[in-house]
């Protein structure tokens, strides 16, 4: 079975998602989020989730698609602080990505930034990303990166993002009908680099499903170390 590509660039900047066999690896994603400038406009239509890439021509894509029941903007990877050949200028790169989002026809509800805020963990880092990102006068909500649990366990990270989360920074909330978990798979990376929740952050999500109606739309987000 061929597996389905991330991004078409015959399809109007739609993503579609076969979660059986979608084929999307991170260096996949994040060549879509280069492409993108590092953001993906997500629709939830009938418990149905679509992304679309948040690219010049994002305004006339979503004018000939229905906005849906939900809608919200993904970003990630900001890496502020990073100043590398791959991304030599991270403070363009994010702004480039918020005008993106302030020039949308219709407004998505809030955002996700799912992880890798930070490059070194550095409170100016958080502080730059904190300041270009309020300029999009949205709710936010984050989960952490390797990058943004360097120093002290994620301690920092949790006081500025994740005040009402449980455990290491986990948590959930639902808007629309739609319920939303943030998972936290950084705080113990294994070899290779692979993300685990353990075994605490497995039984809060457990309890925090089981009561939810079959015919409740999840979204889960997390971050790829």
């Amino acid at each position: 079975m061929r597996k389905k590509k991330l991004f078409d660039p015959n399809s109007n900047g739609v993503i579609e998602h076969d979660h059986n066999n979608d084929g999307i690896d991170r260096r996949g994603f994040l060549k879509c989020m280069a492409w993108a400038g590092t953001g993906a406009i997500c629709v939830i239509e009938g418990g149905v989730l679509k992304s679309h890439a948040l690219a010049s021509q994002m305004g006339s894509a979503m004018k000939s698609h229905k906005m849906g029941e939900l809608s919200f903007v993904q970003i990630s990877d900001s890496h502020m602080g990073f100043n590398k050949p791959a991304n030599p200028d991270v403070i363009a790169t994010l702004k480039a990505a918020v005008d993106k989002i302030n020039a949308l026809p219709r407004q998505p509800e809030f955002l996700l930034h799912t992880g890798d805020i930070s490059h070194l963990s550095k409170p100016e880092e958080f502080d730059n990303v904190d300041q270009i990102l309020k300029s999009t006068n949205k709710e936010i909500f984050f989960v952490p990166g390797e990058h943004d649990v360097l120093n002290d366990e994620g301690a920092m990270f949790r006081e500025r993002y994740a005040k009402n989360s449980k455990g290491q920074g986990w948590y959930s909330f639902d808007k629309n009908g739609v319920h939303f978990i943030g998972l936290v798979n950084v705080m113990n990376l294994k070899a290779g680099g692979l993300g685990t929740l353990g075994h605490d952050q497995l039984e809060w999500l457990e309890d925090d499903v089981k009561h939810l109606k079959h015919s409740t739309p999840i979204v889960v987000f997390a971050h790829i170390p």
